[in-house]
């Protein structure tokens, strides 16, 4: 019999059996409509209880919900601590793309859709993989294993999206820990912001983020794996870790990709370089091997009295890569290349409830000490056949393939990112974060030592502070306001015509926004978002990549007004029919819009990234998901937008652009996948899953240059693209043993991104892999 005195109090923490804080949960009394969800740190508490014995129920995504009963006093407070056993295949979890909610996140404002990495760790996808094949997602790639790459999220492209992992900004990571060579293995699950993105990520993102979530909370694993495939191509990745009782924690993340990258491609080829004459062939690419090897290392301790966690770190890594073409399939060549490595030492300093209840400090610092090359000494025109000539020139002054160069330099990047967010009460919360980068480009060419223009330093220092107030108003309805400031400084020493000059420019300015989320029903929620943000240009953006992007100092800090309107719906029929329905309408006004320009500089296309003044985009994106039971999975998404030049009079033009209103070029406005999985349990032996999958990637034609300008019958275009994928895994003893069989490109159709650049043909890979938790 229940007491109505409505002073009683549950409070507790949510974990896994293996020890992981579970955010999100949600914690659901019985006898009354109170409820809650587990904040970050897996911790949860509900007041104004009624005194007596209460039911209380505690669910999360992927585990096996738990109830029990306690009896509480009038005036107490009791401690209640959850583990919940993982469950099997659920819902979204059991697809190929494995989309989950992240419940803390999704009681939140912000569009976000999660991704559960740990469903695909039996594939070989790396995460650049993985995430174009969400909506409003498109990863373009110049090649293959290793290529270069242009990240898109609804509209936005390039730097505009900003990339962390477990919270830190990747800006400063170089060539070697890069989306496209990092596996799937190494991320327990991937975020991804579509529009606003929470303070507490800090960056001067102007459409959204990508946050790489590793599970630092596991305590003891290992998880070992090996791939090989096509062209050559060899994956390898060790994670594991340590966790004693006393405190004492060890993680190693180590992985491995190399490729010849010998892929065919279709192309115009110079059989006598003499000539010049071209006849269309069917090649293979021959100066294209790529190589990475990366091992991320922390140690330190958790759980103290003066630390939740506190890490330090190092991060090694190396890479090397064959340059093949320039930006046009017709720039072909067959000993320039690029290296690099990255140093970088690393500090993380997490703690709860610092000085006071509901304080917590987050900190994370870095510092890359790595170093990029770019080598370019053969004086060689190459074809497609890997046949050269040498270059006519004077013997005075002998040039490489595109210039001669072997040119080192250090970006010496580092960072500081710091958190610090206060509980007030149950509906109050602030949120302060500053993100601190600096850059200083120092190098110089061994083959020209005396050349003082390329000694000259290249730096910029940027500083974003951010501040977030959130109001819960009610268990169905959160806001959260926030406000940003942008300070920017740099500066290029230069040398022309032996006169010495600086460039330095500096910039300062405001953002703000808010996100709110309201839920209709228990299964119904919808999400509106409003931001004035700003982008600050990229190191790489004003002063060039030293290989195929020129620099561009008078870059332009670009800003937008970004607008989101999102709804999600979840249903379960008759216990066995489950359905996920997701819907967002987004609009952009940007100003100073940078994006990729090619220019023509002695026969060479160069890429140089400009301002365009005006540019909206109006776009939808919409998934739908369903499964049957644990047997059967499949889903569909589809993303369009309109992105749309909106710069009437160019410069101190009086006459309207010719390319008003035009359809940006070289971006792809319709776009989608389709997967399907089917599951078949307990095949030869208890415990053993057997699952064959497939996904669909369709990508619209778009125009490669303005749509107005040309003839109609000879502009360019990329066109419709196509690609079929077909896995089948089989795990044993409940996931220990893992193997899996994939064919990537099935109809060995012909696939362009980037400027007509192709991707890889039809190929085969075969992944073994051993997991074991305790």
């Amino acid at each position: 019999m229940l007491v109505h005195a409505q002073r009683a109090v549950i409070f507790g923490t949510v974990r896994s059996s293996e020890g992981e804080t579970l955010p999100g949960a949600t914690i659901s009394v019985r006898e009354t409509s109170a409820g809650a969800f587990s904040d970050q740190n897996g911790k949860f508490r509900i007041e104004k209880l009624p005194a007596g014995n209460v039911s209380i129920t505690v669910t999360f995504m992927g585990y096996q919900p738990e109830t029990r009963t306690v009896k509480l006093g009038e005036n107490h407070e009791q401690r209640v601590d959850f583990k919940l056993s993982a469950a099997a295949m659920d819902l979204q979890e059991a697809s190929v793309i494995g989309l989950s909610e992240t419940r803390e996140a999704a009681k939140l404002a912000f569009n976000i859709t999660a991704i559960d990495a740990k469903q695909l760790h039996n594939t070989t996808l790396d995460l650049s993989n993985v995430l174009d094949r969400v909506s409003g997602v498109r990863v373009r790639e110049t090649g293959g294993v290793g290529s270069n790459f242009n990240f898109s999220l609804n509209g936005f492209t390039g730097r505009q999206v900003k990339f962390f992992i477990d919270g830190i900004p990747m800006d400063n990571f170089g060539s070697s820990f890069q989306l496209n060579n990092i596996p799937v293995n190494l991320a327990d699950r991937v975020e991804i912001y579509k529009g606003v993105v929470p303070i507490a990520l800090g960056s001067d993102a102007l459409g959204g983020a990508v946050n790489i979530i590793t599970n630092p909370n596991r305590r003891n694993y290992l998880d070992v794996s090996y791939s090989y495939g096509s062209f050559n191509t060899h994956r390898s990745a060790v994670n594991t870790g340590v966790t004693t009782q006393n405190g004492f924690t060890f993680q190693l993340n180590a992985f491995q990709n190399y490729s010849d990258n010998n892929y065919w491609v279709d192309v115009d080829v110079v059989p006598d370089l003499n000539t010049g004459l071209s006849v269309p062939m069917r090649v293979r690419r021959f100066h294209d091997k790529y190589r990475n090897e990366t091992v991320i290392a922390q140690v330190g301790v958790v759980n103290k009295a003066f630390a939740d966690r506190l890490l330090l770190g190092i991060t090694l890594g190396q890479n090397a890569a064959d340059i093949q073409t320039g930006n046009r399939m017709y720039e072909v060549y067959g000993q320039r290349r690029r290296k690099g490595n990255i140093v970088m030492p690393s500090l993380k300093y997490a703690k709860k409830d610092l000085l006071v209840k509901g304080l917590n400090l987050a900190l994370n610092a870095n510092f890359n000490l790595g170093q990029e090359q770019s080598i370019d000494t053969a004086f060689r025109q190459y074809n497609w056949l890997g046949e050269f000539i040498y270059k006519e020139s004077n013997p005075n002054t002998p040039g490489g393939e595109v210039s001669r160069m072997f040119y080192k330099f250090r970006n010496n990047n580092g960072l500081v990112n710091a958190t610090l967010s206060y509980q007030l009460g149950q509906k109050h919360a602030l949120t302060l974060n500053n993100t601190f980068n600096t850059f200083n480009r120092k190098g110089e060419d061994v083959l020209d030592p005396e050349n003082l223009d390329n000694k000259q330093p290249k730096r910029t220092s940027k500083n974003v502070i951010g501040l977030a107030y959130r109001y819960d108003v009610s268990s169905k309805w959160n806001t959260t306001f926030f406000v940003k400031e942008y300070i920017q400084k740099s500066v290029s020493h230069n040398i022309l015509n032996n006169e010495y000059y600086v460039q330095e420019n500096t910039f300062s300015k405001q953002g703000y926004g808010l996100a709110t989320t309201y839920f209709l029903l228990p299964q119904l929620q919808l999400k509106g978002s409003y931001e004035k943000s700003y982008r600050l240009p990229e190191n790489e953006e004003l002063f060039g990549d030293v290989v195929n992007l020129a620099s561009n100092y008078n870059l332009r800090p670009e800003s937008s007004h970004n607008f989101n309107l999102g709804v999600n719906y979840t249903t379960t029929i008759s216990k066995i029919h489950n359905f996920y329905v997701d819907a967002n309408l987004i609009y952009r006004s940007a100003s100073d819009f940078i994006r990729p320009s090619l220019y023509s500089s002695f026969g060479r296309a160069i890429q140089q990234m400009v301002n365009l003044r005006d540019v909206t985009n109006s776009g939808v994106d919409g998934e739908i998901r369903y499964s049957f039971r644990r047997l059967f999975s499949a889903g569909v998404n589809v993303t369009y937008q309109n992105i749309r030049n909106n710069t009437k009079f160019e410069g101190q033009s009086t006459t309207v652009s010719p390319v008003y209103r035009d359809r940006i070029p070289n971006m792809p406005y319709l776009f989608g996948n389709a997967n399907a999985s089917v599951f078949f349990k307990n095949v030869g032996g208890e415990g053993n899953t057997l699952t064959i999958g497939y996904n669909l990637l369709y990508v619209h034609e778009f125009y490669l240059r303005w749509p107005s300008q040309g003839a109609a019958g000879s502009k360019l275009t990329v066109p419709e693209q196509v690609a079929h994928d077909a896995s089948v895994v089989y795990s044993l003893a409940g996931g220990k043993y893992n193997i899996a069989v994939e064919c990537r490109n099935i109809a060995d159709a012909t696939l362009y991104d980037n400027f007509s650049l192709q991707k890889p043909s039809r190929s085969f890979n075969v992944k073994l892999r051993y997991f074991l938790v305790k």
